[in-house]
Parts: C-alpha cells; structure tokens; sequence
C-alpha cells in the first residue's frame, strides 16, 4: 500500500456526511453512510449547474456530459469529450461516493472535490473557461440571482457556485447497496454465490486495494505490479505516467489511485485508459498485472455476482 487510508470519521466529516456504521468485525468494507448533511437548497442549486452547459467556454458541455448520474456517473466512454469535443487523455472516473475518496483524479493531484472542480472548469480540453467567465454569464440569469440570494447570505458568488455544485456532488454517495445490508446484520441480503464471490475476492487478494466505504479510492497502487501491462498494451504515453506526472518521483512511475468498485458494473469502460470494454477483461488484467495469477471462468463470474451487491441508487437524486 503507497498511502495510509485516512480515518473514515474524519472523512465524513470533511463530506458533511455522518459517519458509516461499522463494518463487522474482521471485515475489510465498510457501509456508506447512510445520513446526508448537505443544505438542500444550496445542493439544488448545484444539482442545476452541475447540468448546466454555460459553465464550460462555448456553453457545449456540462460537468454531467461526462459524469451522468443515470449512467453509473460517467459517460461510457473511452476517453471523454471536451468542449470542443476532443477527447481527454484519460477516462473519466464516476462522480458518484467521489466524496468519500481521499484524492481525485487517477493520479490524485487534487485533494478535495473544490480543487478538482477548479482544475476541470479550466482544463484546456475539458471546459476551457474561468470562474469569472461562468458568474458572467449566470449573472444575467434571474433565477440564480434569486435562488443564491435566497440559499447564500452573499448570493451569487464564485465562491458560492463553487460551493453549491460540490453540495451536490456530495449528494452523490450509494447508501444501502445489497452488501451494505449484508454488513449490517441482514445474512439473506446476498445469495450464496455472492458470498462465494465475495470469499473469492479476499481470497485472492483483489480487497488488499478495494477495501474500506468505497471499496478502493483510498490509496495509490501502482499498474501492473507483476508485470508490465504497458509493454503488453503496445507501450506507454504521457497519461500513463499517474502519479508521477504530479510527484515527480520516479518511484511513483505508472502508479494511480485505486478506483471506487462501488457501482463497478455500471461504469464500463473501466482503468485510466478505458482499455477494458467489459468486467470480464477487466478482471483478466487485474488477475494477471495485480494478482500474478489466472482466474477461472468461474472465479470471474463468481466476483463479478459479489460486485452486482456494490449497486446501489445515488441517496440525493429526486
């Protein structure tokens, strides 16, 4: 492990968020909270931008044209399209439980869902705009004016478009998934393959990266650990760095933050390059690069039921 998970009571309450139950004893996953604590007309208001195509530079693209809540908080896309409809370098993680993960971005270079927000408004690719040219052109729409005067004691601010947008994303956590019921006491919550499947992935030591309330999204690991999956792909390339682009560490070569599972199945395509159309392929790779070793058909099937259990309905959606 490259990072120390941080306390799950003071990462909720960097979220607004009450703390999960615990998890029973011995157990490596953790229970999404239950509880949101975010003001509801600050999170609307977010929810609305969040929507909203006036944010990025030609007013083409939103931050949901590319994290759609209705479709597992991506876009089922390789590489995202920017305003200017150029692809990203890299695929876009899933907005959704973003809140309870210690980093954002694969390579983690920003430390808070504010941060990232600011870096996306201004990416080149990605929204090409500034928040003053966003409060520009929200400035002359009456609604904003009224529902920020009315929400924040300054009203419509960039601060506080800033503010509302994160109160929303926060909102965005998957409380109550069938195997956080299973955590929780209720044994009938999972079937008797998904137990088998969840026995599998801690068996084979999938849970010594996705462990904790989002079941990853709280340390880095480095891509290909027994073996070079870059050189197998057909080579690497700048987005392939991860977190060395940020440290500049050459320890940190190919190492990225280990991806949420929460909600996996409804995330296709999946790792930094969106090479893996599919579950299946996707599992082949971690079995071979991250686990050193093959897995059945049947061992791939039985995990992929227990990740079925990780599915859950985002808490803060109408």
């Amino acid at each position: 492990m490259r990072s120390l998970t941080p306390s799950l009571r003071l990462l909720c309450l960097a979220a607004g968020l009450a703390a999960a139950p615990a998890a029973p004893a011995g157990e490596p996953i953790t229970p999404v909270p239950l509880s949101l604590h975010q003001d509801p007309a600050k999170a609307a208001l977010g929810r609305r931008l969040f929507n909203d195509v006036r944010l990025s530079a030609n007013s083409s693209v939103a931050c949901a044209s590319c994290h759609d809540v209705a479709r597992g908080g991506s876009d089922r896309r390789a590489k995202s399209l920017g305003f200017l409809g150029q692809p990203g370098a890299v695929n876009a993680p899933t907005v959704l439980n973003a809140a309870l993960n210690f980093k954002q971005f694969w390579d983690g270079r920003a430390d808070t869902l504010e941060a990232q927000l600011d870096m996306v408004i201004r990416n080149p690719v990605e929204m090409g705009s500034s928040w003053e040219a966003v409060l520009a052109k929200l400035a002359g729409d009456a609604a904003y004016r009224d529902g920020f005067a009315a929400a924040y004691r300054d009203g419509l601010t960039i601060a506080n478009l800033r503010h509302a947008i994160v109160s929303y994303e926060r909102t965005l956590i998957t409380p109550n998934a069938r195997f956080d019921q299973y955590l929780r006491g209720d044994a009938n919550a999972i079937t008797a393959a998904e137990k088998t499947g969840y026995a599998k992935f801690k068996r084979f030591g999938c849970v010594a990266c996705h462990q904790g309330v989002n079941v990853g999204g709280n340390m880095f690991q480095k891509f290909g650990v027994m073996g070079d999956y870059f050189a197998q792909r057909g080579g690497a390339n700048d987005a392939d760095r991860g977190r060395y682009a940020v440290t500049g560490n050459p320890d940190d070569l190919h190492v990225f933050k280990v991806p949420s599972l929460r909600n996996v199945t409804r995330s296709a395509p999946y790792f930094h390059d969106g090479s893996a159309a599919t579950l299946e392929q996707a599992l082949d790779v971690m079995f071979k690069f991250q686990l050193g070793r093959s897995g059945s058909k049947q061992d791939k099937a039985d995990i992929i039921a227990f990740l079925n259990t990780l599915n859950s309905t985002p808490a803060g959606q109408p």
